[in-house]
């Protein structure tokens, strides 16, 4: 398995930025696929998750912080997973990370020790 993120940069606060996962070996509309993020100090925290329901649904899972400004979404012909953010934060400076966790998203809030394989991480800051 492998995960490459990408996209990250400076951005002033109320900016936009959009995260890019290419994927290979994972099969994107079976395997839970998200985004973590670690400030400096902080542990690693989910972000958000996308995961499929039952013949061709799919549901996403979003830490409260990021709700209502970040958007997950998936390309499976592509094996990509994106992360539209905007109107970031200060707050949101962060080093973000694509996962994979082959059983879905049930764990990604408070058990990333479940997480089946990380990518390298992409910096976020958010500074005028």
């Amino acid at each position: 398995v492998q995960l490459q993120a990408s996209g990250g940069g400076l951005v002033q606060p109320g900016g936009s930025l959009k995260l890019s996962c290419a994927t290979s070996g994972v099969t994107v509309d079976y395997h839970g696929l998200g985004w973590f993020r670690q400030a400096p100090g902080k542990k690693r925290e989910g972000v958000s998750c996308i995961d499929s329901v039952g013949g061709s649904g799919y549901s996403t899972w979003y830490t409260n912080s990021v709700k209502g400004r970040f958007t997950i979404s998936r390309d499976s012909a592509k094996n990509m997973v994106y992360l539209q953010m905007d109107s970031l934060e200060p707050e949101d400076t962060a080093l973000y990370y694509c996962a994979t966790d082959f059983s879905g998203c049930g764990s990604w809030s408070h058990r990333p020790d479940l997480i089946d394989a990380w990518g390298r991480g992409t910096q976020v800051t958010v500074s005028s």
